[in-house]
């Protein structure tokens, strides 16, 4: 008799975790909708509920112009040789482009091989609100061990209210994994911030660099165990020795920054003020009604003058002047940095032709990764020129002096090899720059065209077809 008491005791215990463990899941987004039915958060209860913001949020459809950025930067195509970014690079467009553009990207290429591996379903991760479902199933490693091309059926929404806000509710949340453990590295931790800093927090789980751990599956890791800085974040990668590709032309171990938009937003003039990404971003307005909402049309502060910046800069026309200078100092210097990295990996490649040993090319060619490094940190940045202009500028500044270090070590190591020429490639053009680092832009094209055709437009969901027919 005991004994049953104690077992029907533990049945109960157990049963009231279980519980517990479910509403806990529910509050941090991670339990499939499947399992969690507290709030309906279709997208007709959500315009029922929340007629502003849903109207909003569905404009960022109209935001469908995007920028090619390798036809503008051709020398990008060399620095990121060897990477899937020298293939297509484009502007950001529309939260409701999300699922879409990923989808048809270069980037991430075809399905792989029956039996091998291929691109790591991380690449989804900032891009639905499925992923934390996804997540809720598989496991963090389950999910990142998956193919990318696996997951492509499940992505059946565009960013949207839950991954920002617990269901159903105006409540904010921190969604994915990876946002929760980088808060906590940087010493906040979500929970314990007032809103103002919550909302900073949202955007910053996408918003932010990162990279794939290959020894947990290539799961996505923000690496700030030292600190969210460019020098803390080299120092976390230089230790662990650890790189994404090497160059196919000088041999270097290179580390890719990825829109660290939070990071420098962190350190900016802004976030000293308590002004974060939701007031210029996200502003209050004003609906027929007369009612205030917060916008979910994410675009540009400009436009939004008024309501975004008049506040704090009075002078509409200064604010631009001064934008304008800034992103003018910014974009110079970052020109100067590709040049002369161009013509270090072409150097660092004619002394590796020449027979030079890692022994002398060492110190040149951390010299370029670190460089290019900061060039990327501060050229990936989104909005840089108004986010934190001053740490970008002073970035880039770092990445002149190690570039032209570099050459200047890389100048000793071909006159020592009696290398008298260089052969530099025309980049003077997108076509030109990536038949120089061989990519084959026509047959990926083609091959990519018959995976949309196959597979994404017979198999997979409506939005990853967004603004593609």
């Amino acid at each position: 008799m005991a004994a049953q008491v104690k077992e029907s005791s533990l049945k109960k215990w157990k049963i009231e975790m279980m519980k517990k463990s479910v509403v806990m899941a529910g509050l941090l987004g991670l339990f499939s909708p499947l399992v969690l039915q507290a709030e309906d958060v279709s997208p007709e209860a959500m315009q029922a509920k929340y007629p502003d913001q849903y109207q909003s949020w569905l404009a960022t459809s109209e935001q469908a112009e995007r920028k090619d950025m390798l036809a503008s930067y051709p020398a990008a195509i060399v620095l990121w040789a060897g990477s899937s970014y020298a293939k297509e690079y484009h502007s950001p467009r529309g939260h409701h482009f999300a699922v879409a553009d990923v989808t048809h990207t270069l980037r991430t290429g075809v399905a792989p091989a029956e039996g091998t591996k291929g691109l790591s379903a991380s690449c989804w991760t900032c891009k639905s609100p499925d992923v934390p479902r996804l997540i809720g199933e598989l496991g963090v490693e389950g999910f990142s061990a998956k193919n990318f091309t696996d997951l492509g059926t499940e992505m059946k929404s565009v960013v949207y209210c839950t991954d920002c806000h617990v269901q159903g509710t105006s409540k904010l949340t921190l969604p994915r994994p990876h946002a929760q453990e980088a808060m906590a590295k940087i010493h906040l931790p979500f929970d314990e911030q007032s809103r103002h800093m919550q909302g900073a927090q949202v955007c910053g789980q996408c918003h932010v660099t990162y990279y794939f751990q290959p020894e947990r599956s290539n799961r996505v890791n923000i690496p700030w165990i030292f600190g969210s800085t460019a020098d803390l974040i080299e120092k976390y990668y230089d230790t662990r020795r650890f790189y994404e590709w090497i160059h196919p032309i000088s041999r270097t171990p290179i580390v890719k920054a990825r829109h660290p938009e939070f990071e420098h937003w962190s350190r900016s003039a802004h976030a000293k003020a308590g002004v974060t990404c939701i007031d210029c971003h996200m502003p209050e307005s004003v609906d027929e009604k007369g009612k205030t909402f917060t916008n979910h049309q994410i675009g540009q502060a400009l436009p939004n003058y008024e309501q975004a910046c008049q506040a704090c800069h009075s002078d509409k026309q200064a604010l631009v002047s001064r934008l304008d200078t800034n992103k003018a100092e910014v974009e110079d210097k970052a020109r100067l940095v590709e040049q002369l990295l161009v013509k270090a990996h072409y150097e660092a490649g004619a002394a590796w032709d020449a027979g030079a040993s890692w022994a002398i090319m060492n110190d040149a060619i951390m010299a370029i990764r670190h460089s290019q490094w900061r060039w990327d940190f501060a050229m990936s940045s989104h909005g840089l020129y108004a986010h934190n202009p001053q740490e970008g500028i002073a970035l880039l500044n770092v990445a002149i002096e190690q570039a032209t270090y570099a050459r200047s070590a890389l100048a000793e190591i071909l006159s020592m090899l009696k290398v008298s020429k260089v052969n530099y490639p025309d980049i003077s053009t997108k076509e030109s720059a990536q038949k120089a680092v061989g990519i084959e832009v026509e047959k990926l094209t083609k091959e990519k065209q018959a995976f949309i055709e196959q597979e994404v437009d017979k198999h997979w969901p409506e939005v990853s077809r967004h603004g593609y027919q």
